[in-house]
């Protein structure tokens, strides 16, 4: 993880049509200056940098799904929850799974584990649109072959 770049995800597990699971491995807190100031002397990730990591894994499901002819933008975050606090140096387990798919809007189902205990979920809307710059879709395509990312399903 890379708090202050938001590149969330470390590492795709597994993705097929319908549903991702990925990995990512909160920095350290000496690592990351987010940590001074949220919250000094006791460092936790903030909520909104998780709904940011599930929607960045929902958006590499759908990237793989559409092989990269439209970019999911985030559009709405509706039923977020968190159960639990996420400290430095935590491996989270990042999934999402499709729940809708049609008419320019996806929507997924997104949840983040650590060491099986549920630490928060979201259902989370997404517009779908052509790429609107190619410096855009070369960055996503480096990042998602970075992070393990294969081609589109069969």
């Amino acid at each position: 993880m890379r708090l202050e770049y938001f590149q969330m995800i470390d590492r795709v597990v597994s993705v097929g049509p319908e549903a991702i699971a990925a990995e990512a491995v909160v920095p350290g807190a000496a690592e990351s200056p987010v940590f001074e100031g949220h919250f000094p002397g006791h460092p936790l990730v903030p909520g909104v940098l998780l709904v940011e990591t599930m929607a960045q894994a929902s958006g590499y499901l759908l990237l793989h799904r559409f092989d990269f002819g439209r970019m999911p933008f985030l559009s709405g975050v509706k039923e977020a929850k968190f159960r639990s606090f996420v400290t430095p140096e935590t491996r989270l387990e990042v999934s999402a799974s499709l729940e809708h798919d049609g008419s320019g809007f996806a929507v997924t189902r997104a949840a983040i584990s650590a060491a099986g205990k549920r630490i928060c979920d979201a259902e989370l809307t997404f517009r779908t649109l052509p790429f609107p710059a190619p410096e855009l879709e070369a960055a996503m395509r480096a990042r998602a072959a970075q992070i393990g990312l294969p081609g589109p399903p069969p």
